[in-house]
C-alpha cells in the first residue's frame, strides 16, 4: 500500500469535476488499480487495465455526457485528487456507476460519500437503477452500499486480456 496510507488528510471537498480535473483524475485512477487492484488480478491484467487509463478517457465521457464527482484534499502537503465517481445513462432509467479511490482514501468513506454523490445524481436525472462492473476488489464495498450481483464475467481490456469482474445493480427507488 501507498506510503502516505497513514497520513491524515486535510482540507477534504467533493465536487463536480470538470476537463480541468482530467490528469489528476487519471492519476488516481492509476495509483488505485496499481495498488488496490494488485491485490485481486496478476500484475499482466493490473499493468494492462492501468496503461490504458488517460485523461483522455474523461474527456471523451464527459461528451457523452457522463458526469464524474471528484474528491481533493490535501495529504502530507501535496494537494490532490483522491478519487472520482461518475453517473452515466446506459439505457432508459439504468444508469451506470463507478468509484475508484486512492489508497490513502481508502477505508476513509471517501469511496461512499463520492458513490452517494453519483447516485443522488443519477436519480435526479431519471435513474431508478444503477448498474457495475465491479472489479473483484470492489465487490464488498459496493455490496456494502446495496448492490447485489446478477452475474459474473469478464470484461475485455484492449490488448485481449479478459478481467473477471462482478456484474451488480442497485434499486435506486
Amino acid at each position: 500500500r501507498s506510503a502516505l496510507m497513514s497520513e491524515f488528510i486535510q482540507e477534504l471537498e467533493f465536487r463536480r469535476a470538470t476537463e480541468s480535473d482530467v490528469d489528476e483524475m487519471a492519476d488516481a485512477h492509476r495509483d488505485s488499480i496499481l495498488q488496490l487492484g494488485s491485490e485481486y488480478y496478476v500484475p499482466a491484467i493490473v499493468n494492462e487495465w492501468a496503461g490504458v487509463v488517460n485523461p483522455g478517457l474523461y474527456v471523451d465521457a464527459m461528451g457523452r455526457g457522463e458526469v464524474f464527482f471528484i474528491a481533493t484534499g490535501t495529504v502530507a502537503g501535496h494537494p490532490m485528487v483522491l478519487g472520482f465517481s461518475s453517473d452515466y445513462v446506459i439505457s432508459g432509467t439504468t444508469h451506470g456507476t463507478s468509484a475508484y479511490v486512492r489508497p490513502v482514501a481508502a477505508r476513509r468513506r471517501v469511496g461512499s460519500r463520492l458513490l452517494a454523490l453519483a447516485e443522488s445524481f443519477g436519480s435526479s436525472r431519471g435513474a431508478t437503477a444503477v448498474q457495475i462492473e465491479a472489479s473483484l476488489g470492489a465487490v464488498e464495498f459496493y455490496k456494502c452500499h446495496g448492490f447485489v450481483e446478477t452475474a459474473r464475467g469478464d470484461v475485455a481490456l484492449p490488448s485481449g486480456f479478459q478481467m473477471p469482474c462482478v456484474f451488480m445493480r442497485k434499486e435506486l427507488r
